[in-house]
């Protein structure tokens, strides 16, 4: 009877730990998949900067982006009151946000593009 009971208590704790292994494993792999689509969000973000955006950096220092130089990796913020502008060069790495200069335009050319896909769409075939 006894060794009933252990061989029992053997085969629980077995599936007990081969259960946490899987579990462990899992969240290994969801954590991983997680911050590389983080990384690759925040990838696009840089490189979709455009001069005229409005950026702020890791340093909290905002205003708009006036050069981009991709050969460095860097680019130009241009930050200061109006007629009091300063230029301040900094690396890509640096951005924490970023933001169209001008979003009601962004949103025209969407619509444009939108409306030119279904253009395209709509052609019968032949």
């Amino acid at each position: 009877m006894l060794s009933n009971l252990l061989a029992q208590a053997d085969i629980t704790s077995t599936v007990m730990i081969v259960v946490l292994l899987v579990a462990i494993v899992g969240l290994f792999i969801w954590s991983s998949y997680s911050n590389k689509k983080r990384q690759k969000q925040a990838q696009d973000m840089v490189n979709g900067i455009k001069i005229g955006d409005k950026v702020k950096t890791i340093g909290g220092v905002c205003g708009y982006v006036a050069e981009i130089d991709d050969s460095e990796n860097t680019f130009v913020l241009r930050t200061g009151m109006e007629g009091k502008d300063s230029f301040v060069k900094f690396d890509k790495g640096a951005i924490y946000q970023t933001a169209p200069a001008n979003p009601k335009q962004d949103k025209k050319e969407e619509v444009k593009e939108e409306k030119k896909e279904e253009k395209v769409e709509e052609k019968p075939a032949e």
